[in-house]
């Protein structure tokens, strides 16, 4: 028997208290998903999913006469959050897909267990564990988890055809918990239906790709997306950019303890073309940090490995840290892939490396003088200060900003006079 019942958040009082409540007087809770998963897998295990024959307001009654906080998340579809010592539970009560149109799906609930395995998505994801811990495998997700095979339930075109975000979740599963070559059948599905990927929401596209590329090695996903053209569909500016530069990047992130880091390499295989970027930005979504920062790698310049601590104190305070950061990592990756086998490539990625940690602890000096320094002074309000400043502002970056606020000042007053 395979159990979960030694696991330490399994044994949280907290979920003891639910899934008793649930389990009480006719009822019956079980977890569900990822919590389940990820146990088997030996990964952290977060949210804990529960999955009740109970109906919502039921759910929703017991928690209340028990004094458990009940939050009515997704009533439609069957969802009520309970909240035990601040730690959410979402029980869903069991489901059956009554129609489906390929983004949502009308549900009816049901206390049939083998159903509400058969709705899931991946056979990974619809392992149960019951109140003792005993896991419950309706669909041979228990085989799956062994040889890490993500896998539909059932025909892969069917699983596809209800939700059609399906076709990121496979490559999204198969980059995180993955091995070998994907499942077949769901390769090919996924091939035929990436058409259809254009009818979904840009912000459902971009959250499946932005938790994609975050996994800790994305490389093996989006090749096979590439080579069934899933990539090109959602992703057209890798077409001929390409993923080749993922490889090194994740081994230099590996090897230099950076945080997997899914912007970065997006910049990795997209053009740093910020008109394309901008289009790019506006279709999916993004974020206005997200856009601001491809944005601001795009318009960094590149920046030469040999250059001065000087020369690049200069360029940061021209175009800032974090687009010139990009544009260095990203050197760094090539370099560092190429140097096994090269030693100036070798030599190189030493002085990018500490180029990087240079911009780690940069912070941008103030100018030390404005414009009412030089109304004080009597120049006339107009674009005459604007072009004084300026100039005395590149005297005083070109001198690697040694020019105190009296030197400044006295400078102005010459050029004021």
């Amino acid at each position: 028997m395979t159990t979960v019942a030694g696991e330490g958040w399994f044994k949280d009082a907290a979920l003891t208290r639910v899934l008793a409540l649930l389990n009480a007087d006719g009822g019956e809770g079980r977890v569900v998903g990822g919590a389940v998963r990820n146990s088997l897998m030996g990964l952290p295990v977060a949210d804990v999913d529960i999955a009740t024959t109970l109906l919502p307001n039921a759910v929703t009654e017991r928690a209340i006469a028990a004094g458990i906080k009940a939050v009515p998340t997704g009533i439609a579809h069957g969802t009520v959050t309970l909240v035990v010592g601040g730690k959410p539970f979402e029980v869903t009560t069991l489901r059956r897909d009554v129609e489906t149109d390929g983004r949502h799906a009308e549900v009816a609930f049901s206390t049939d267990w083998q159903a509400d395995a058969e709705r899931r998505d991946l056979t990974m994801n619809a392992l149960y564990a019951t109140s003792a811990g005993e896991v419950i495998d309706l669909v041979g997700g228990l085989a799956d988890i062994e040889k890490r095979n993500v896998r539909f339930i059932g025909d892969a075109a069917t699983r596809i055809a209800e939700d059609r975000l399906r076709i990121l979740r496979f490559f999204r599963f198969f980059a995180y918990y993955g091995a070998g070559r994907p499942d077949a059948d769901g390769l090919r599905a996924c091939a035929a239906a990436r058409s259809t990927l254009g009818s979904l929401s840009a912000e459902r596209v971009w959250s499946e790709m932005k938790k994609l590329l975050g996994a800790k090695d994305p490389g093996r996903a989006l090749l096979w997306m590439r080579q069934v053209s899933v990539l090109t569909e959602i992703l057209p500016e890798t077409e001929k950019w390409g993923i080749d530069a993922i490889p090194s990047l994740v081994a230099t992130e590996q090897s230099l303890g950076w945080k997997p880091d899914a912007l970065l390499r997006l910049a990795a295989i997209v053009p740093p073309d910020a008109e394309r970027l901008a289009k790019f930005a506006e279709r999916l979504r993004l974020s206005k940090t997200e856009t601001a920062r491809l944005q601001a790698w795009a318009a960094a310049p590149v920046v030469k490995d040999d250059v001065s601590e000087a020369g690049l104190d200069r360029l940061l305070y021209r175009h800032g840290a974090e687009g010139i950061a990009v544009r260095l990592k990203l050197a760094l990756a090539v370099a560092r892939g190429k140097a096994e086998d090269d030693f100036d490539e070798m030599a190189r990625s030493a002085r990018l490396l500490k180029l990087i940690a240079g911009i780690d602890s940069w912070e941008k000096p103030a100018f030390p003088i404005g414009g009412a320094d030089a109304l004080n002074l009597g120049i006339p309000a107009g674009p005459r200060v604007g072009e004084i400043l300026g100039a005395l502002e590149q005297q005083w970056l070109d001198g690697n900003f040694a020019m105190d606020r009296a030197a400044l000042l006295a400078r102005l007053r010459e050029m004021a006079g």
